[in-house]
């Protein structure tokens, strides 16, 4: 059995419904003009439709580009961009984040192309993407993924969730389903002008460098699935949210103002082997969060779900009254049988085995800056992306990596195709001292890592302790993951070849170089 699936964008008015509860107003804004996915015009949203896929049914998606000729956010070619000979549309690619997908369908960044397949990337090879959907069951979203591109293109909307279910699985876990019980949440943040439109400024940080490239973006609304900070009734029972953090670089620390707690269930793309309660999670960009709510548990006929991150995070501003709340939840006066279990197992996955690993690769974080001490870009080990791989592992095998976070801001570290498992995070001591030898060395055994590499340990929390495709790099820290290039539920090899071009990337959202696979 084959799924097709035929996707399209489009750039469309779309209403951004503002519900302020925190002051008990509602108010609408002009519709905004954003860029959406969709079958047609009349049905594209923000966020794109959700997919839902079978374990082991393939689904083959057809992307076609129907951007405008101009964008409606400022991008800056300065830096390394698609741009495409005939100068004729916007460039977009789409990556399965999450997805362990063959090289030619994962969204490489330089397989880009422009409305009608007119300009093409270096690295474009086909209009249909296969996705096997052979992983293990979970959470995924896709969003585009063009070479300089990628924030103003999710920025402007391009953003979807993507569920794999395996119903013999996880139908024996009982978790909330069916009747709007399972809801993606798509968060983000977002800045509008007065007449609807989205804002982001159009002077970069270093303009005499990069005319309007700045590093991050921040935005004071908290959008939900396409709505401000919106309402949803919800009744006195549990509730399934796979909560996805979009944001171009806000983190988010989620936790309720009435004391409602989460039971964490999945992290990323993968279930836990035990469920774990919360008060607070902290989600970075691009992370994902499956958790249920018991708004049987709350003594009060409303919760809000609110933010306590700092932003950049963890030595930012403090959050401020518009993006510390998120969203409000109407709870109903009338009590109900619950009839959902709470399970006490979910699903168990082999534990890492750090006998089987074939090398220990050293990813140190550099952050560059100009005259004004303003950050520039980020390289990884010292190479831009552009220059040649330097890391290329063999499919089925498993590797150590100490990434080290020479960096002042957390970043999410996203590697393409494998899983990971984090193993320890420890302080660097000296740190400056360390930094001046790897700025001139480049190299973390000739910089005698080991040497400041034993300050304090940070604990791995529970809910994080599983497999995982991003991770929060502390700064000032190295952060020990243990990663597998094959599917961790049955260690099986790849049912495509994984070799073939254009490759695959690992990233922290900011700096992507090539992370090609060998046989």
């Amino acid at each position: 059995m084959v799924s097709f699936i035929s996707c399209f964008f489009f750039l469309d008015p779309f209403s951004f419904f503002t519900s302020l509860f925190h002051d008990g107003k509602i108010r609408d804004i002009p519709p905004t003009p954003v860029f959406a996915y969709g079958t047609d015009k009349d049905t594209a949203t923000v966020p794109g439709p959700t997919i839902e896929a079978l374990h082991g049914i393939d689904t083959y998606v057809t992307w076609q580009n129907h951007l405008p000729p101009n964008h409606i956010l400022p991008w800056d070619p300065t830096i390394p961009t698609a741009i495409p000979h005939t100068k004729k549309g916007i460039p977009t690619v789409v990556h399965l984040h999450g997805g362990i997908s063959e090289p030619e369908s994962d969204g490489h960044a330089e397989s880009w192309f422009t409305a009608g397949f007119e300009g093409k990337g270096p690295t474009w090879t086909k209009k249909t993407y296969h996705y096997h959907n052979h992983q293990q069951p979970g959470n995924l979203w896709y969003h585009d993924h063009a070479m300089g591109l990628t924030r103003v293109n999710l920025l402007a909307g391009l953003i979807g969730a993507y569920i794999i279910r395996h119903p013999e699985i996880e139908a024996p876990l009982g978790l909330p389903s069916g009747n709007g019980y399972d809801r993606p949440l798509i968060i983000f943040d977002r800045n509008f002008r007065t007449d609807g439109s989205l804002y982001m400024n159009f002077t970069g940080n270093n303009p005499t460098i990069h005319p309007q490239w700045r590093p991050e973006y921040f935005g004071d609304a908290i959008i939900v699935n396409g709505k401000a900070w919106p309402r949803m009734n919800v009744r006195r029972r549990k509730y399934r949210f796979r909560i996805i953090n979009a944001s171009n670089a806000r983190f988010f620390k989620f936790f309720f103002m009435n004391g409602l707690t989460f039971i964490h269930v999945g992290s990323d793309s993968v279930y836990l082997e035990r469920p774990v309660t919360l008060k607070e999670i902290l989600l970075g960009p691009s992370e994902i969060a499956d958790v249920i709510v018991d708004f049987s548990e709350s003594k009060s006929h409303s919760a809000i779900l609110a933010n306590g991150a700092p932003y950049p995070y963890p030595s930012g501003d403090p959050v401020n009254e518009a993006n510390s709340k998120v969203m409000k939840f109407i709870i109903k006066y009338q009590r109900e049988v619950d009839t959902w279990p709470f399970p006490n197992k979910l699903i168990k996955y082999p534990s890492p085995d750090l006998s089987n690993a074939s090398v220990t690769r050293y990813i140190a974080m550099f952050e560059y800056t100009s005259n004004i001490n303003e950050p520039t870009h980020l390289y990884l080990n010292g190479k831009s992306y552009n220059e040649p791989a330097t890391e290329t592992p063999k499919v089925g095998t498993t590797e150590v990596w100490d990434v080290i976070n020479l960096t002042g801001d957390n970043h999410p570290l996203h590697i393409h195709v494998g899983l990971f498992v984090v193993l320890d995070q420890t302080e660097l001591v000296d740190i400056e001292a360390f930094k001046d030898c790897m700025t001139k060395m480049n190299d973390a055994i000739k910089c005698q890592l080991s040497k400041y590499a034993r300050g304090k340990k940070v604990q791995v929390l529970a809910h994080e302790k599983g497999w995982k495709n991003v991770y929060k790099m502390t700064p000032g820290y190295v952060t020990k993951i243990l990663v597998r290039f094959s599917y961790i539920h049955s260690n099986a090899s790849y049912v495509f070849d994984a070799t073939k071009e254009p490759g695959y990337v690992y990233h922290c959202h900011v700096s992507i170089p090539l992370l090609p696979l060998e046989s």
